[in-house]
């Protein structure tokens, strides 16, 4: 009788024995088989694990395989299970974090997907709707023939994906958005702060540096910056800090408080700025920094390439061949090429710049 039982509840996923019975002790190998398709949004965790029932030759939807208008298990065997590692937005709808069985009642024109707080159960032979976290209509799609069925997470964007299950020629998509995704990371990097990372000058600098990008919660980077430069006070935490009030409207503290991380900065770093500032057009300031590296570290190589792009500012071509033909010597063997193109181009009188 047992078996019989077990025969009758798996056909539509085809059974693991020719007589239609599958083993419920042993672990043998199954006609559809397992799998599980994963994604990341932001910091947000997506899984979904299922089975794969193959469409063996058969007119899968609105038949005794898979009815419309009745609960089906959404792949084969036991739950097919779609897990969240924070909230999300399912069609719009809030559904809390945490693993739910998925279950779908198919029709022609519409799709209803549940998010059953059961997420252990044998396929939908016990579902209690009861037990619904949450119910979303969709809409079906045609699609290319798919013989196994498939789930797919794509369209992925930083707050957002969206997840397919494709079976015979219907494809079934539905969004799963990260509504507070920010505030979800910034949670992260609180509960990240007070592991080993709390004696890291650099972590609490990374996390005022993602705030500054978000323009987010900037006071509570500003006590981020606080730790790190407690820690160690840096060039880099410094410019952050300036980084920070310039973004809050304080210029003349941002102006203050970057002047002293500049006394920190080691030549690459000031080197490095520089050209920063050129790529943001601020020009006659990039010039001035890469006049001071090399009037106190003139024996570096990459000195001679700023002092090269100011005499090729000022149209004093000669100049800048002079010193990037000093600096191609002392450059990484990689770099070397890309500046023998700069000397080709001054000695055009064309700027670097």
């Amino acid at each position: 009788m047992l078996c019989l039982m077990i025969s009758l509840s798996v056909g539509s996923a085809f059974a693991q024995f020719k007589d239609g019975s599958q083993s419920v002790s042993l672990r043998l190998p199954e006609t559809s088989q397992g799998a599980k398709v994963s994604q990341t949004v932001g910091l947000t965790e997506i899984d979904v694990t299922y089975h794969r029932p193959l469409v063996n030759n058969r007119k899968i939807f609105g038949t005794q395989i898979v009815p419309y208008g009745q609960v089906w298990r959404a792949g084969a065997n036991e739950n097919t299970v779609i897990d969240f590692s924070d909230p999300v937005m399912i069609e719009g709808q809030s559904l809390a974090k945490g693993a739910y069985g998925l279950h779908m009642i198919p029709n022609e024109d519409s799709w209803t997907l549940i998010f059953s707080k059961n997420s252990t159960s044998w396929g939908s032979f016990t579902y209690d709707q009861k037990e619904d976290a949450l119910r979303v209509t969709v809409k079906p799609q045609k699609g290319s023939f798919q013989e196994a069925l498939l789930y797919e997470i794509d369209d992925v964007k930083p707050e957002s994906a969206v997840v397919t299950l494709r079976w015979e020629n219907v494809a079934v998509p539905f969004r799963v958005a990260v509504p507070d995704e920010k505030e979800v990371v910034l949670a992260s990097l609180r509960d990240q702060l007070r592991t080993l990372n709390h004696w890291s000058w650099n972590a609490y600098d990374d996390a005022a540096h993602y705030l500054l990008d978000g323009n987010m919660h900037l006071d509570e980077a500003l006590t981020f910056l606080d730790r790190s430069q407690q820690l160690e006070d840096r060039f880099e935490n410094g410019m952050t800090r300036a980084a920070i009030l310039r973004a809050q409207g304080k210029e003349q503290e941002a102006a203050k408080v970057e002047a002293v991380a500049l006394t920190k900065a080691q030549p690459l770093q000031l080197h490095i700025y520089a050209r920063q500032l050129q790529q943001q057009k601020k020009q006659q300031e990039a010039f001035a920094i890469f006049k001071k590296n090399a009037a106190t570290h003139p024996d570096l190589w990459f000195v001679h390439t700023g002092l090269a792009r100011v005499y090729s500012g000022e149209g004093k071509y000669q100049e800048a061949v002079k010193e990037m033909q000093i600096a191609i010597p002392g450059a990484p063997e990689q770099q070397r090429a890309a500046m023998e193109g700069l000397v080709k181009k001054l000695q055009a009188n064309q700027d670097i710049n």
